[in-house]
């Protein structure tokens, strides 16, 4: 049995041990029990199921992809336009970065996704203010035409769904998917700049 006393942390961390192991399908809390050598109601008394455990890990890793998304728009003399491009850009490759090297933990963000966690609609929540909060800020200084900064910021957040939603994973590793995105970041810039 476990000597040390059992945390939430602690138990986050041997969760996503598991579901790197078994996947988001078949880990289960006595999985993650028998890891860290405790009964699985000690695990019960800090998360109350299955789901909250796999929210909490995920939870965890979005906090990291968000402090990186945050740091990508802070650079200084960034005009608005580079900071959208540099968010989006950062969004991507964060997304197809874990897609590629840690394939079990992405495949429960997928599943998280699909079932319309509060975790992912967080998430999509943080990304939709940061692109707001660029949005606005280019409207104000004239980079970017008037308009309604939710708005533009849903638009463009849908239109490179491709590029950062989990549905399409499996299209990332096509050779093109860079440039693509490129593209597509590019022709949005176009579209919402001043005339």
């Amino acid at each position: 049995m476990r000597g040390e006393p059992l945390d939430a942390e602690t138990i986050v961390s041997a969760t996503e041990e598991v579901l790197r192991r078994h996947g988001p399908e078949k880990a289960t809390v006595l999985d993650v029990a028998r890891l860290l050598g405790v009964s699985h109601g000690s695990v019960y008394r800090h998360f109350p199921s299955k789901a909250a455990l796999r929210e909490a890990v995920i939870r965890r890793w979005l906090d990291r992809v968000q402090e990186q998304l945050a740091a990508a728009v802070q650079a200084p003399g960034l005009t608005p336009p580079d900071r959208l491009r540099a968010l989006l850009t950062a969004m991507f490759a964060a997304k197809w970065a874990k897609a590629r090297e840690d394939p079990e933990l992405f495949a429960t963000f997928r599943v998280l996704a699909m079932e319309h966690s509060s975790v992912s609609s967080a998430h999509i929540a943080f990304l939709l203010a940061q692109i707001r909060a660029i949005v606005a800020d280019g409207i104000a200084g004239g980079d970017f035409a008037a308009g309604e900064p939710e708005v533009i910021a849903r638009a463009v957040l849908n239109a490179t769904s491709r590029f950062h939603h989990p549905t399409h994973a499996p299209e990332w590793r096509s050779p093109e998917v860079e440039a693509e995105s490129e593209d597509v970041v590019s022709l949005i810039l176009n579209g919402i700049r001043a005339r």
